[in-house]
């Protein structure tokens, strides 16, 4: 199995029709053949919280969704990519339950981070604490088991105490469970695997306790030697400073690039380029491309020392001008020396461009020219607009950009002059040979960018206005003949 170099769609079980029976028929009936490189769909597995992001075991899908029949028959025309969430399960788990029932005695104990792990006596040192890069107020959650108080690792949520259990990956036991998951998959017909928050797996004093080294090659070679023997492509998620993503690129891995999505949209509101052919210029190839997400445009820790504070706050303040939310980071030690804390830009694309489709194009195109596998969101595939009335109903930031689409606004949105222009940009980069060829940064102003692909005698190049936002691609159709595409 190598991953396809084409475009992937990310999307919910549900986001699309309600379910993935008609997730399917949506694929088959609006985008056939559109998404070569497959389909990420967002945790289908029965899940206590987080969207999916909590999720009670990989062996089941949510009912409410549909069954693994219905993900293998999507994935007779695509391949399925799916989250293991790696480093934690949900506290709703039969495992933890039992654990919560039985504390030390229960089958399940060794899956989870009890603090004696850490700290000989159990009681964690602040000293300690300080030094890690917190997703929450304490990396730690406390239960009462059969009367006395008992603290695990909880590096995620929102809850106290957490939805979400940290797992033990230096356990035997989760290595057995990984390798179980992991077999279903296969069974089952995933062909690609993202490891959803992989880099807060170790866990070591002394240390941030994210990505720590050598330990987290350890585990990524021992997880990508089962993945491998399954004929399953890996794909670690991880949000950090970019020397970090660089080394785990080095390492072999395919990575995500988190510093293009705030790149094209500064590119695009400044009106400049330089920026982004510095970065285009140092970033590895192996990497999965995207604008938006379920989450955010990431600023903290991605663009620490790539972009400084005052230009980041200007782009900031141009998505909150345009309806954005924030997600801020929790570790004082990951906060700009000024206080600086935006972790993640919480919105539509489509909305912070400005509803222009040139400018959204252009930044599509500018993703689907860069080195990667390109993946777009569901949202952005039907140029969704932010979705405020989600967020106030559900008190969520991140709903303002996971807007469930009904069949009738499926059609409406597909219909829309922008999302055929889009379509029409997927098949070129899908079909046109030379993006398997070697790519080229042109010279050019500041005012514009012109990035090109050439494969034997096939060449492809892409000139971007950005005093207009619009853009053209200039290629060599199957005639030999120059063509020019208005995108």
């Amino acid at each position: 199995m190598t991953v396809k170099n084409k475009v992937q769609l990310i999307t919910y079980a549900d986001s699309l029709g309600g379910d993935l029976k008609t997730l399917d028929n949506v694929l088959t009936k609006y985008f056939p053949n559109k998404f070569k490189g497959g389909i990420h769909i967002l945790p289908p597995f029965p899940s206590s919280g987080d969207r999916g992001f909590a999720p009670l075991t990989y062996l089941e899908i949510e009912p409410q969704f549909g069954t693994w029949d219905d993900i293998r028959k999507i994935g007779e025309k695509h391949d399925v990519l799916l989250d293991l969430m790696v480093n934690h399960i949900s506290k709703n788990s039969v495992f933890f339950q039992d654990f919560l029932k039985h504390g030390k005695e229960s089958k399940y104990a060794d899956l989870f981070i009890t603090l004696d792990k850490l700290w000989n006596d159990g009681k964690p040192l602040q000293a300690d604490i300080d030094k890690m890069f917190l997703r929450r107020q304490v990396p730690y959650s406390t239960f009462n088991i059969n009367g006395e108080d008992v603290s695990v690792w909880t590096t995620f949520g929102k809850e106290t105490p957490s939805e979400q259990i940290d797992l033990d990956i230096n356990s035997d036991a989760v290595r057995q469970l990984l390798k179980e998951f992991f077999e279903n998959f296969h069974k089952n017909n995933v062909k690609i695997v993202r490891l959803d928050a992989i880099g807060y797996v170790t866990k070591k004093l002394g240390t941030s306790c994210f990505f720590v080294e050598p330990e987290i090659y350890e585990f990524l070679d021992w997880i990508c030697d089962l993945a491998k023997s399954l004929d399953i492509d890996l794909l670690p998620e991880v949000h950090a400073h970019y020397t970090t993503q660089f080394k785990l690129a080095k390492y072999g891995n395919y990575i995500y690039d988190f510093i293009l999505p705030y790149m094209i949209l500064s590119t695009l509101v400044n009106k400049s380029s330089s920026q982004i052919i510095e970065y285009l210029k140092v970033r590895p190839h192996n990497q999965f491309t995207m604008l938006d997400c379920h989450d955010g445009i990431p600023v903290k820790p991605d663009l620490d020392d790539l972009v400084s504070t005052k230009d980041a706050r200007k782009i900031v303040d141009h998505c909150l001008n345009h309806g954005a939310n924030l997600s801020l980071v929790h570790s004082d030690a990951h906060k700009s020396p000024d206080g600086f804390d935006v972790h993640q830009i919480r919105c539509s694309y489509y909305s912070v461009l400005g509803c222009n489709d040139d400018a959204y194009l252009t930044a599509r195109a500018i993703q689907f020219f860069a080195p990667g596998i390109p993946q777009v969101y569901y949202v952005g595939l039907l140029a969704g607009e932010n979705d405020v009335e989600n967020v106030k109903r559900t008190g969520e930031g991140r709903e303002i950009n996971r807007h469930n689409f009904t069949l009738e606004e499926i059609d409406k949105a597909y219909n829309q002059d922008v999302v055929q222009r889009l379509l029409k940009l997927i098949d070129f980069r899908n079909d046109y040979p030379a993006f398997d060829g070697t790519f080229h940064i042109e010279p050019s102003n500041d005012n514009e960018m012109i990035l090109t692909w050439k494969k034997d005698d096939k060449y492809c190049t892409l000139n971007v206005d950005l005093t207009t936002s619009k853009s053209t691609i200039k290629y060599i159709n199957d005639d030999g003949i120059t063509s020019v595409y208005h995108i």
